[in-house]
C-alpha cells in the first residue's frame, strides 16, 4: 500500500509539472474552463486482471483531466471474450475501448472489427512524441498488428506462462529440487500433496492456455502446421498422452473443485498457501510478492514451465487496448488509451507492483527488476527467457490464427471431461478433434 501511495503522489506531482497538455495534447486549449470531453461517457471493457484494476482505481484522475466519464467493466476472462466477440461482430457501439484478447486478435483485427490507430498516433495534436510507441516491445506489438501492417491495439501486458510453488519449503523438506521436467513435477507432487493440508496443483481452467505447453512438451500440437495448415491434430497419440498426464495432475493433486478455478482464484489460493503448484503468467504470479496480502512471500519459488519428452514450450500472451470500429467516440477513446498506457501511468503501475509491463523502459527499470525478485526468484528474467525461447521455436503460431478460439473451447472441455472422470483421454480428445473439425468447417475453412 505504501508503494501505491508513493507512486500515486509521484504521478500527481509529475502531472502538475508537465501540465495536462503534455499528457494529452489539445486538452489544455479548451476555452472558458470547459474540458474537451465534457459530456462524453466512455464505455471501457477488459477482463479482470491486475493492470485494469489499477486503472479502475485511477479513473477519477482521467475524468478530472478530460471531463469524460468512464464506465469500466471487467468481468472474468471467458465472460469478457464471449460478450465482446459478439458485440464486435455486429460492429455495434456498445464499447469504446476494449481489450484486444490475444487468442481473438487475428479474428477481430482482420475482420475489420477494430479501428487502426496509426493516424491517431502520428497526429501531434492527439499524441505527444513521448508516448513513444517504439518503447513497447516489438514482440508485443506484432499480435496487435493486422495483415495491412497497421496497429490495432496498444499492449498493456506481455507475459509468459511460468511455474510457481507457493510452499517450496515443503519441497525442500522432502529433499527435492524445483521440478524441471514433467516427470520431476509428478515426483514432487506425490511427495508434497496434502502436506500441511496444502493441495498439490491447480491451474486456471482456461486449458486452451494452461494445457498447451504440456501438449507441445509431449510432442503434440493444436494444428498440423499453423498458420498455413490448420487441420486439427488433437487425436494423435502425443496429444492423448499429454491430455491424460495433465488431467491427472488436476484429478490426483488438485483441491476440491479444481476444474472450476479461474485466474484470480488460483492466485488467491497460492497467496494463502492453500495450493502449492500452478502454471500462470507473471501478471498473476507477481502478486505472490505483495507483503500486504501474500502469506507465502517467504516460501514461494518460481521456475520455467516443465520440459517434456519433446522439449520446453512456454506459453506467451499479449493483450492490448483497442477501439471498436463501431465506437462513436473514437477520439475520446484514444485519449483514454493514451492516458492508460502513457509512460507515466505504466511506470506508476510498476511502482505499485504490476508484474507484466509491455514497455521496454519499464522492464529495464531498476524499480521493476528489484520488485520482480521475489524470495530469491527473478520473475522478470524467467519471463524474458520464456518469451525469447518462444520467439525462437515459433510454437505460439497456433494461438493467433483466427479460428483458434473454436479449438480453444474444445480443449477446455476435453481436459475437464478427463479430470472429472466423464471420459477417458482417448475419448475426450477424439471428441475434441471431431468437434474442432466441424467448427472450422462451419467457419468456412476448407479442410
Amino acid at each position: 500500500m505504501n508503494d501505491f501511495n508513493n507512486a500515486r503522489r509521484g504521478l500527481l506531482k509529475a502531472g502538475a509539472a508537465l501540465g495536462a497538455g503534455a499528457l494529452l495534447p489539445g486538452l489544455a486549449a479548451a476555452q472558458g474552463g470547459a474540458k474537451k470531453f465534457d459530456g462524453v461517457t466512455l464505455n471501457v471493457s477488459t477482463f479482470s486482471a491486475a493492470y485494469p484494476k489499477l486503472l479502475q482505481q485511477w479513473l477519477p484522475e482521467f475524468e478530472a483531466l478530460t471531463g469524460a466519464k468512464v464506465n469500466f467493466d471487467a468481468p472474468s476472462f471467458p465472460v469478457y471474450n464471449q460478450r465482446v466477440d459478439l458485440e464486435l461482430s455486429t460492429k455495434g457501439a456498445a464499447y469504446d475501448v476494449v481489450n484486444v484478447t490475444f487468442i481473438y486478435s487475428s479474428r477481430w483485427i482482420n475482420s475489420g472489427w477494430l479501428t487502426p490507430l496509426d493516424d491517431y498516433i502520428k497526429n501531434p495534436n492527439l499524441t505527444p512524441a513521448d508516448f513513444d510507441l517504439a518503447d513497447f516491445l516489438p514482440g508485443a506489438r506484432a499480435p496487435e498488428t493486422g495483415k495491412d501492417g497497421k496497429l490495432y491495439g496498444v499492449p498493456w501486458t506481455a507475459e509468459a506462462l511460468l511455474t510457481a510453488s507457493s510452499r517450496f519449503d515443503l519441497v525442500q523438506k522432502a529433499g527435492l529440487a524445483f521440478p524441471d521436467t514433467t516427470d520431476d513435477l509428478v515426483k514432487v507432487l506425490r511427495a508434497v500433496n496434502k502436506k500441511e493440508r496444502v493441495a498439490g496443483f491447480v491451474a486456471d481452467n482456461h486449458y486452451g492456455w494452461t494445457f498447451v505447453p504440456y501438449l507441445h512438451a509431449f510432442g503434440g500440437d493444436v494444428f498440423r502446421k499453423a498458420p498455413d495448415d490448420l487441420f486439427p491434430t488433437l487425436d494423435t497419440p502425443e496429444a492423448i498422452a499429454a491430455g491424460e498426464y495433465y488431467a491427472n495432475l488436476l484429478k490426483e493433486f488438485g483441491p476440491d473443485g479444481a476444474v472450476t478455478y479461474q485466474p484470480d482464484q488460483v492466485t488467491q489460493a497460492l497467496k494463502l498457501g492453500r495450493v502449492n503448484f500452478t502454471d500462470a503468467g507473471q501478471l498473476h504470479l507477481a502478486q505472490l510478492g505483495d507483503p500486504a496480502t501474500s502469506k507465502t512471500i517467504q516460501t514461494v519459488k518460481f521456475g520455467l514451465i516443465p520440459k517434456g519428452p519433446a522439449g520446453r514450450f512456454p506459453g506467451t500472451a499479449v493483450h492490448g487496448l483497442g477501439i471498436p470500429a463501431g465506437s462513436k467516440k473514437k477520439e475520446a477513446a484514444w485519449a483514454f488509451i493514451q492516458w492508460a498506457l502513457s509512460k507515466q501511468t505504466t511506470r506508476r503501475a510498476v511502482a505499485a507492483g504490476y508484474g507484466s509491463p509491455a514497455r521496454r523502459s519499464d522492464i529495464d527499470s531498476t524499480e521493476f527488476r528489484q520488485k520482480q525478485v521475489i524470495n530469491g526468484s527473478d520473475l522478470a528474467k524467467l519471463s524474458l527467457d520464456s518469451i525469447e525461447l518462444a520467439s525462437k521455436t515459433g510454437h505460439m503460431k497456433y494461438r493467433t490464427v483466427s479460428v483458434y478460439p473454436q479449438v480453444d473451447q474444445q480443449l477446455n472441455k476435453a481436459i475437464e471431461l478427463i479430470a472429472t472422470g466423464q471420459l477417458s483421454a482417448k475419448q475426450a480428445f477424439q471428441q475434441a478433434q471431431a468437434q474442432s473439425i466441424a467448427e472450422l468447417k462451419r467457419a468456412g475453412l476448407n479442410l
